[in-house]
C-alpha cells in the first residue's frame, strides 16, 4: 500500500503457518521497519489512508487490524473470516473488506464498528475490492481459477446496496479505481485487462497481452495504471499505462523473471512500488509534472495540483523574472487528493508555478 505522495509504503507478506509480517517505509522503500514483529500471521492484504496514518491489514484465517499511528500499534474486533482484500477511503474512516466466501463488510468509523453488506448472488472465491477518495463507489470482484467464473459488482452508496455490470463471467483477479470512483480497472488470472470511465456502466478490453494478472493500480485521476503478473514458471511481467488503459508498455524488462504478487501507486502515478513472491520489494520513480489549476473561490484564487511524488513548492511572481516561494502550506483535500492553497487576488498581474527541489 502507498500514501497518497508516495512516501510512506506499506508492506504485509503472508504464509501459511502464520509467520506473516507488515514492513513499513517512511522514505520510500529505501528504509524498512517491521511493525509489531511479535504480531506474525497470514497477512493477505493492507490498505491505506492518504496520509499514512490509518492503516487495515487482513489475515486469510483469522481477523482484521486496524491501526492509526503509521502500524506502531494495532488492534483488532474479533472477525473470524477468511479475508481476501481491504480498502480505505483517503481520510480512513470508511473501511472494507471482503471474505473468500463473498461477504463483503463495512466500517464508518475507521474499523469501531462493521456491518456486513448484501451481495445480489454469491461471489466466489479470489474477491478484490477497491475504494473511490471518499468511500462512496466500490468496485467488487470474485474469480475462480477452476470454473473459470467471476462477477464484478459496483456500488455507488459505500456498499448498501450493489449491481452486476453485465461483463461476462471471468477469473478476475484485481481492481482498482480512481479518486472519484469514474475510472476503474480489472484484471483477468490469465486473460486480459477491462477498464471503464463511467463508474462501471461500461467497460473496454484493453490491447495488454492475456497473462496470469495478480494486481492493478492506478493514479489519482486514473490515467495512469500499472498492473502486475505471474506465471507458472515463477516468471512475471510489469506493465504501465500512460492513457488510461488504452495502449500498454513493458516496464520490467531488468527484473521479468521475477513473480509479482502485488502493486502501488502514489497519487500521481510516478512512484510505484511492486512486490515479488517470496522475494523483494521493488519502487520505481519518474519525475512528476504536476499540473497547476487555478480557479476562483469566493473573493480569493485556489490553486491545486495532484499530490506529487516529489517534492515541489508553490511559487509566485509579479514579473515573470524573480520568484519567490509562496508562504501559505498546501491543505490536502482528501477527497481528489489534491494540493490546495488559497490566495488573495492582487491588483496587478499575478503568476504561479510548481518548482521542484
Amino acid at each position: 500500500a502507498s500514501s497518497a505522495d508516495g512516501s510512506q509504503l506499506d508492506a504485509a507478506s503472508g504464509y501459511s503457518g502464520g509467520f506473516g509480517l507488515i514492513g513499513v517505509s517512511t522514505d520510500s522503500g529505501n528504509h524498512w521497519t517491521l511493525e509489531n514483529e511479535s504480531l506474525r500471521e497470514n497477512w493477505r492484504s493492507i490498505a491505506s489512508s492518504a496520509d499514512g496514518q490509518k492503516l487495515i491489514a487482513a489475515t486469510f484465517n483469522d481477523d482484521i487490524y486496524t491501526s492509526t499511528n503509521s502500524g506502531g500499534s494495532w488492534n483488532t474486533n474479533g472477525l473470524h473470516q477468511n479475508w481476501t482484500s481491504v480498502a480505505s477511503s483517503s481520510d480512513g474512516s470508511k473501511l472494507f473488506a471482503a471474505t473468500e466466501s463473498g461477504l463483503i463488510f463495512t466500517s464508518t468509523n475507521s474499523g469501531s464498528t462493521w456491518y456486513t453488506n448484501s451481495l445480489p448472488s454469491y461471489m466466489g472465491y479470489s474477491v478484490s475490492i477497491a475504494s473511490s477518495a471518499d468511500g462512496t463507489k466500490l468496485i467488487a470482484c470474485s474469480g475462480n481459477y477452476i470454473s473459470l467464473r467471476g462477477l464484478i459488482y459496483i456500488s455507488t452508496n459505500s456498499g448498501t446496496t450493489w449491481n452486476t455490470n453485465g461483463l461476462p463471467n471471468q477469473n478476475w483477479s484485481s481492481v482498482a479505481s480512481s479518486a472519484d470512483g469514474n475510472t476503474l480497472v480489472a484484471t483477468v488470472y490469465f486473460g486480459g485487462i477491462f477498464t471503464s470511465t463511467d463508474s462501471g456502466n461500461t467497460w473496454t478490453s484493453n490491447n495488454a497481452p492475456n497473462a496470469a494478472w495478480t494486481s492493478v493500480a492506478t493514479s489519482t485521476d486514473g490515467s495512469k495504471l500499472v498492473a502486475a503478473a505471474i506465471s507458472s514458471s515463477s516468471s512475471g511481467i510489469i506493465y504501465t499505462s500512460a492513457d488510461s488503459g488504452n495502449t500498454w508498455t513493458s516496464n520490467s524488462t531488468t527484473i521479468e523473471y521475477s513473480a509479482w504478487t502485488s502493486v502501488a501507486s502514489s497519487a500521481d502515478g510516478n512512484k510505484l512500488v511492486a512486490a515479488v513472491q517470496g522475494g523483494d520489494i521493488w519502487t520505481s520513480q519518474t519525475m512528476p509534472s504536476p499540473l497547476l489549476n487555478i480557479a476562483p473561490t469566493n473573493s480569493n484564487l485556489q490553486l491545486s495540483w495532484t499530490v506529487p511524488s516529489t517534492n515541489f513548492v508553490l511559487q509566485q511572481s509579479f514579473d515573470l523574472s524573480s520568484w519567490n516561494d509562496v508562504t501559505d502550506a498546501p491543505a490536502l483535500n482528501l477527497t481528489n487528493l489534491q494540493d490546495e492553497v488559497i490566495q488573495s487576488p492582487t491588483n496587478g498581474s499575478s503568476f504561479y508555478r510548481l518548482e521542484s527541489f
